[in-house]
């Protein structure tokens, strides 16, 4: 599941179906966003690599966020994995993808969460 939304991750970067070489950087961390679904609220936090973020009553943990060299505001996807507060197993580890939210997408009955872009500073 992981190499395959890898690899769509890479289709997705400019040049790389048409066969050029993108290059893709990472970031210095990540701009993410929450949906609680019951009351419609939203946060947005910024979660350095290696770092773990809160989310309402979620934990997200940022290994990578990269983004396209030539193209630092968009396609960007980071490596996230998400826990409920006090728990021990993980709800959701993987790349999400911030052109493609749903490709791979958490999958929780209150929460949603998706990356907006990888912070290059």
């Amino acid at each position: 599941m992981i190499r395959s939304v890898l690899l769509a991750a890479l289709l997705l970067l400019p040049g790389v179906a048409s066969g050029q070489d993108a290059k893709a950087q990472s970031g210095a961390g990540a701009l993410l966003r929450a949906l609680d679904k019951v009351n419609g609220a939203t946060v947005d936090v910024e979660v350095r690599a290696g770092e773990t973020g809160e989310l309402f009553n979620l934990d997200v943990a940022l290994a990578d966020c990269r983004f396209p060299v030539d193209n630092p505001t968009g396609d960007a996807f980071a490596y996230l994995t998400i826990w409920e507060k006090g728990k021990v197993q993980a709800i959701f580890e993987g790349w999400m993808i911030a052109s493609s939210p749903a490709l791979n997408a958490l999958d929780h009955s209150r929460y949603d969460v998706w990356v907006m872009r990888c912070i290059t500073s």
